[in-house]
């Protein structure tokens, strides 16, 4: 079990900028591993920082932004620094829905990539687009606070159709570098029943010809079964692949699920990140591997952070895994040295002990 432990860092500096800089540099120092008499350790750190102008300093008030930038830290898996300054750090619906309407199509909102490795070939078989926002003021804004926002303004159709133009262009950038990989865009429900954005999303990617898929949860279903599934197939008619997103983290339906015309299904990181640390997780993953591989589907693993976790879900008979453990989710400049230098090869070679014990636990049980 890896260790955790928390350590405070005070800094002084002239600008919110300089804070970014700090957490930035230290990530960058820890991702080569240490080497201690002969052995490698790689520490992996999660960074959240605050900071103040000095005429506003309130103590409290700066531990509690860190302690949140670090709550937010281990969601994003990537440094986060808040500014304590700003006099309400909680979330104003109406006037973010005002500033993400401006921000669409500008260059406050961007993308980054998370790639999927295919356990028995060993190679990343595709890549999930991730959009965020670094606001001018607040900073990085998550998803979870702004994507229902975009679905409750409507403003999420022009979001998504920008989604699917930038990964159109990221993905042209892969080929041209060798790596023709399929790239996965998350689809909001209100969407799905939404006959003027199917159309248009249609024309941009069979004008392309790129290679997407939709990731879908199941839950956004049910909200009008009809039009989903019939859109949805009118999706996988034209080449986009279709996967089952946060498969068990809701309401999971036997009844749609054989309807839907998806070929991956991706076990929600909730029970993978206890995949070795509980009783249940394991039978309830392992029945969901067989049951999607008896509707002919393949399995994504989200949240691998654990070489113990992926060479449990391997001998589970899981095709893909995603999470931490391959890679954070990064930029494309991040994603083509990553994809030309194999990385992920690392990964698997750090396994191959884990792989054997576990076969052998499987075996003797």
């Amino acid at each position: 079990m890896a260790a955790r432990d928390l350590i405070d860092i005070s800094l002084q500096g002239d600008a919110q900028s300089e804070l970014d800089l700090v957490l930035n540099q230290i990530e960058r120092a820890f991702t080569t591993p240490f080497d201690i008499d002969g052995e490698c350790y790689l520490i992996q750190l999660t960074l959240g920082g605050a900071s103040v102008h000095a005429p506003q300093h309130d103590e409290v008030r700066l531990i509690e932004e860190a302690e949140l930038a670090l709550a937010d830290a281990r969601i994003e898996h990537g440094p986060i620094a808040r500014d304590a300054s700003i006099a309400n750090a909680s979330v104003d619906r109406q006037l973010l829905a005002r500033e993400l309407h401006q921000a669409i199509g500008g260059d406050q909102l961007f993308l980054q990539y998370q790639p999927k490795v295919h356990l028995r070939r060993q190679e990343v078989s595709s890549v999930e687009a991730l959009v965020r926002w670094r606001h001018p003021t607040r900073g990085l804004v998550l998803p979870s606070d702004f994507i229902p926002i975009a679905e409750d303004s409507r403003d999420i159709v022009t979001l998504t159709l920008w989604t699917i133009e930038q990964v159109i262009r990221d993905q042209r950038i892969l080929v041209a570098r060798g790596h023709d990989l399929p790239i996965f865009i998350n689809i909001a429900g209100v969407l799905l029943s939404d006959a003027r954005f199917v159309r248009q999303a249609c024309a941009l990617i069979e004008k392309s010809g790129a290679q997407l898929g939709f990731e879908i949860t199941e839950t956004s279903v049910i909200r009008d079964p009809d039009s989903a599934i019939r859109n949805l197939q009118v999706f996988a008619d034209i080449g986009i692949v279709i996967a089952i997103d946060d498969y068990g983290a809701g309401l999971s339906s036997l009844a749609y699920l054989k309807q839907l015309p998806a070929s991956e299904l991706k076990i929600d990181k909730l029970f993978v990140t206890q995949l070795t640390s509980s009783n249940r997780d394991p039978l309830i993953v392992r029945s969901t591997i067989d049951l999607a591989h008896a509707l002919e589907m393949e399995v994504v693993a989200e949240g691998v952070e654990t070489a113990s976790a992926m060479a449990l879900l391997s001998v589970m008979g899981c095709d893909m895994v995603q999470g931490f453990l391959i890679s954070r989710p990064i930029g494309i400049d991040a994603l083509l040295p990553f994809l030309d230098e194999e990385r992920h090869l690392g990964v698997a070679q750090e396994i191959r002990s884990p792989f054997g014990r576990v076969s052998v636990v499987a075996k003797a049980g």
